[in-house]
């Protein structure tokens, strides 16, 4: 009788095997196929969006070079591409909908698998009370199960992991895509109003429109919030707004590194920054100290040192705000350990061994553009080196005091 209950416990576990392993063979090939389908939806995804931004790019351009001409049929042709850009965004809203609902379908399976892995050992643990002999084979054939199970909702993980990228992908991708739609948006809707009335753009609107553009990046990834918070600080007190922001080659960063934002600016003309920033650049670069003498340059405001005390009834001057944020900004990046940052013609680069800071022209402007050096703080120290002397300040010596 001992040997039929051995038998048929036997028969009945080596059946829960083949059924255990064919179930995970078939979701192991459909996690596969899965995944596949998804691989190929983002890239079709991305392209879509990548063909849109390139239609966009292009269309607003033509709208700033022409104005009158041929307006309805520019306007219909921006309406389509707007309505393309909505459907896009709504489509980005199905599929997240979507991968919430499969990642809630993939955690069902997780309990699943971790049930039938309590199952299998209650199992083990019946076989072993009715009898020791022939424990060592049985005692296998569930350890191999139980390894097999393991691994199942390892790659279970594995895939979740997946799918949380790929959501916070497409998140910032439809940020991305809102961005440039109110953008649009709001430029159609001064283009039209100015076709309607027959007047121009009033000067409110042509403040709102894109002057110069902006940069930032650090190697250290923990200080890009507080570098971010600073840079965007320093940008409104210097009287611009911020029309959108946007990301370049996130996808390429080292690890360790912050994303490369680039910005858009508005409210003040180039000309107007450049002759800005270089007397605050002038303003700061007088607190350094000339020939290993501690006092100021001769044409710095006057200061009192902290410690010192005051004539009665005289307050410490304050410095104005763009002044302040801007030298909050450049300590900031003399905290990391390599950093570029652009608001407009100014340039701060955070080198290992040195702060630069320059204001370049229009052509300069374009030509480091050109060169992609923006992005790397070594290549863009050795070009504003090139710089005439009334156009760079090192700031180094000043960062390193307290």
């Amino acid at each position: 009788m001992t040997t039929v209950i051995l038998v048929v416990m036997c028969l009945v576990v080596g059946a829960l095997e083949l059924y255990a392993g064919k179930q995970s063979k078939d979701q192991a090939r459909a996690f596969v196929r899965r995944i596949d389908e998804l691989n190929d939806q983002v890239t079709k995804q991305n392209n879509v969006l990548v063909t849109v931004g390139e239609q966009l790019t292009a269309e607003l351009a033509r709208v700033k070079r022409d104005t009158l001409p041929a307006l309805d049929s520019r306007l219909r042709s921006h309406a389509e591409q707007v309505e393309e850009l909505a459907t896009l965004v709504h489509r980005a809203d199905d599929y997240l909908r979507t991968q919430a609902g499969r990642l809630h379908d993939l955690e069902q399976q997780r309990i699943t698998l971790a049930a039938l892995r309590r199952k299998l050992a209650e199992v083990e643990t019946s076989v072993r009370s009715f009898t020791r002999a022939g424990a060592a084979a049985v005692e296998s054939k569930v350890d191999t199960a139980l390894d097999r199970l393991v691994d199942l909702e390892r790659n279970g993980e594995e895939i979740l992991e997946l799918q949380r990228t790929l959501t916070r992908t497409l998140e910032e991708v439809e940020d991305v895509v809102a961005e440039l739609l109110r953008f649009t948006e709001g430029e159609l809707d001064g283009s039209v109003s100015a076709a309607l009335t027959g007047r121009p753009r009033p000067a409110a609107d042509d403040a709102a429109a894109v002057r110069a553009t902006g940069r930032l990046w650090t190697r250290d990834g923990p200080l890009q919030d507080i570098l971010t918070e600073m840079y965007e600080r320093c940008v409104r007190a210097s009287r611009l707004d911020i029309r959108f922001r946007a990301s370049e080659g996130s996808g390429e960063a080292a690890p360790g590194t912050s994303e490369r934002r680039r910005y858009f600016l508005a409210g003040q003309h180039v000309e107007d920054l450049i002759g800005a920033f270089t007397a605050l650049l002038i303003s700061t670069g007088a607190d350094l100290p000339r020939n290993g003498n501690d006092r100021p340059h001769p044409s710095a405001l006057a200061r009192v040192e902290p410690g010192r005390s005051l004539p009665p009834g005289v307050e410490p001057a304050r410095p104005p705000e763009d002044e302040a944020a801007l030298k909050a900004l450049l300590r900031t990046l003399f905290e990391s350990n390599g950093a570029v940052a652009q608001i407009g013609p100014l340039m701060a680069v955070r080198t290992r061994d040195e702060l630069l800071c320059a204001v370049l022209t229009p052509p300069q402007s374009l030509e480091l553009e050109s060169d992609e050096v923006f992005w790397d703080p070594a290549a863009a120290g050795l070009r504003l080196r090139r710089l005439p002397s009334h156009q760079l300040w090192d700031l180094t010596a000043w960062a390193a005091i307290p």
